[in-house]
């Protein structure tokens, strides 16, 4: 055997190992993170932490003197309440702007949208906060006469905002994907530019384009300037879209700066990234489950 190739064969061994320590590093990295995070709240979580009182009270007191409360229920509601807001905003703008830019556009207004797509998808959290604070909220209280524009709707819409642009570049890709002999097929046997998008490509991309909404979903449950800046940061179950609220991740970014280290309040804290840790795991573990029935079809 020449030494070119033996240096080939070396090279493609050498090549999968690193492709097969990359796989392995992203699992480690996550049972990593999730070590980490349950090891700093283990400690009271196996001592003192009431888990019933913890799910279902909305009475959150970390720092009383008298009477300490955990309860996360209000968080729960308030997490829930506007990323449901954001992803029903968010949803049918971003799978219809991605219908359009992979099926209507011409090639120069595809790459303008695209290049302006991945802009706002650049723009910081903070900054989106800040637009959240000085412009939707004024704008809340003038139209809806609220007494505070800081409430769920703000939250929604502009964790909307921040979730349209994954939404349309990954729901985008996913119709791209789709091989043009579909198109040439149902073209040929007479459908309109509708019955191709609604029966042909949607069905093939479906895959794609859950992906695409799980992703805005995932954006939206761990977002937390913005949301921090723009809810109101209430404890409280909203009864309506003017409510102010305040969420699960801006909750530990607010008070675990100022929670003494390793004391009930840290770990409670990170008690909650656990919780946080397993809802995005049941959304990824129900999407996947929903993918294989989907391919069972």
């Amino acid at each position: 055997m020449s030494s070119r190739n033996r240096w080939e064969i070396f090279s493609e061994r050498l090549i999968e190992r690193i492709i097969w320590l990359c796989g392995v590093s992203a699992i480690l990295f996550v049972f990593g993170i999730f070590f980490f995070v349950f090891r700093e709240g283990s400690s009271y979580f196996f001592h003192g932490f009431d888990s019933v009182e913890f799910l279902t009270s909305t009475e959150w007191y970390p720092t009383s003197q008298s009477n300490v409360r955990y309860g996360v229920l209000a968080l729960i509601a308030g997490t829930a309440s506007v990323t449901v807001l954001a992803m029903l905003l968010a949803v049918p703008f971003g799978l219809g702007a991605a219908i359009f830019i992979s099926e209507f556009c011409s090639p120069k207004i595809k790459e303008t949208l695209k290049i302006v797509i991945e802009l706002l998808a650049a723009i910081p959290s903070v900054v989106w906060g800040f637009i959240g604070l000085t412009v939707m909220n004024p704008l809340i209280i003038n139209l809806f006469n609220a007494p505070i524009g800081l409430n769920v709707l703000n939250g929604g819409i502009i964790l909307a905002l921040m979730s349209v642009p994954i939404i349309v570049s990954i729901g985008e890709d996913a119709l791209k994907a789709v091989p043009d002999s579909y198109r040439e097929a149902a073209l040929a046997l007479g459908t309109t530019r509708w019955q191709l998008i609604y029966r042909v490509l949607i069905p093939a991309a479906k895959n794609g384009l859950l992906a695409a909404v799980l992703l805005g979903v995932g954006r939206a449950v761990g977002e937390t300037m913005a949301v921090l800046m723009a809810t109101g940061h209430a404890v409280k179950i909203p009864t309506s879209l003017l409510d102010s609220v305040r969420t699960l991740t801006a909750t530990i970014a607010a008070e675990l700066g100022e929670a003494p280290v390793h004391s009930d309040h840290y770990q409670v804290l990170f008690i909650i990234g656990i919780l946080l840790f397993s809802i995005t795991f049941i959304i990824n573990l129900t999407a996947d489950l929903i993918v294989k029935g989907i391919r069972n079809q």
